[in-house]
């Protein structure tokens, strides 16, 4: 053997050894593999920033909390990788404990940075599948969240994330959820550019909502089966949510029935609805079929906030609408300035917005 063919081998097997993770690449990073039955946490504490834990097929049971900055943890695929909570009195750990498949978890002022969730499904956890606070450009990608019990896939003060290829189906409350804060009140955050696309929301109660947050793109999702499938909500309390961009999303039959809660009617036929909210472009969408009689039922809803603070300078252009009921387009705000251009449909309230 030529000493051509030697060499040839021995780098051969370093890059097999270095991907099943017997031995670090030449940049110091590794990959940590973790079969069922193994503990996630574990390996994810001994990872460095760059690493990569991967979860071989098959049931893996419990929660892991991730706080290492650059770290990726995926799976082998959605269908094959699946996360499930620990048996009854066996969960340990604060994501656990709170209910939780993943936490991403930074503190005010130190946040995780670029980690990546990917391939893998969350399945049957009391409260959210997947759980991000004080983030930076965390990116969570081609993850099924199905069955838990709040949301699919949720974060707060964060910025920069990337939501991109997930499904998220029958959740107890949205598929994804995007927030400035869950526990206090407060003006719209700036997301500096986040970006959910590309998901497929479905059977849940609300498919997408995004909650005081300002300066994100919602673009090429698909939603269906869900009560509502996009909530763009807002307060009071200025900044309001807005200055986003919902587009290019094809919102079909979102005709579950939802009971009223504290904050919101009964859901049923909504599309796209914008409460409290300012400066949204809602442009080349499909939105078709919803059926309902609840005041937030319709093709493009604005409608004034649940606290009286008024939805104004939106702009609903260039959508196809077609089959809603009470109407297509529905303006039951008492502002005057919200403009609707160019849009394909046939009924709206009050008329004349088509």
């Amino acid at each position: 053997m030529t000493k051509r063919h030697l060499a040839y081998l021995a780098c051969t097997a370093a890059l097999v050894a270095s991907a099943v993770g017997a031995a670090p690449p030449a940049d110091g990073t590794r990959t940590h593999l973790v079969r069922p039955g193994q503990s996630i946490q574990q390996a994810v504490d001994a990872a460095k920033p760059g690493d990569t834990v991967l979860l071989l097929p098959g049931t893996h049971r419990g929660s892991v909390r991730v706080t290492t900055s650059g770290l990726t943890l995926r799976g082998m695929g959605g269908g094959r990788t699946v996360l499930r909570p620990s048996p009854t009195g066996a969960a340990a750990g604060s994501c656990a404990k709170a209910g939780h498949g993943i936490c991403v978890e930074g503190t005010t002022g130190r946040p995780v940075e670029g980690t990546t969730i990917a391939s893998l499904t969350l399945s049957g956890y009391a409260r959210n599948g997947v759980w991000a606070t004080d983030t930076d450009r965390l990116t969570v990608r081609r993850v099924v969240a199905e069955e838990n019990g709040q949301w699919g896939i949720a974060q707060q003060r964060s910025v920069r994330g990337t939501f991109t290829y997930n499904v998220a189906r029958r959740n107890g409350d949205a598929g994804v959820f995007l927030a400035n804060t869950v526990t206090e009140e407060g003006g719209a955050t700036d997301s500096l550019g986040a970006v959910v696309a590309r998901n497929r929301l479905e059977g849940n109660r609300i498919g997408l909502t995004v909650r005081r947050l300002r300066n994100l793109t919602v673009a090429y999702n698909d939603a269906t089966a869900n009560c509502a499938a996009v909530f763009v909500v807002g307060d009071e309390t200025p900044p309001r949510a807005g200055a986003l961009t919902v587009r290019d999303n094809r919102i079909v039959a979102n005709n579950k029935y939802c009971p009223k809660t504290a904050r919101l009617p009964f859901l049923q036929g909504s599309g796209i609805v914008l409460t409290g909210a300012e400066d949204t472009l809602v442009t080349r969408n499909l939105v078709a079929d919803h059926k309902g009689t609840s005041p937030l039922s319709g093709g493009v809803v604005i409608f004034k906030s649940m606290v009286g603070a008024k939805s104004e300078r939106n702009r609903i252009t260039g959508n196809t609408l077609r089959d809603n009921h009470p109407a297509d387009l529905v303006d039951s705000d008492t502002a005057t300035n919200n403009a609707f251009q160019g849009n394909t449909c046939t009924l709206s309230k009050p008329a004349g917005l088509c």
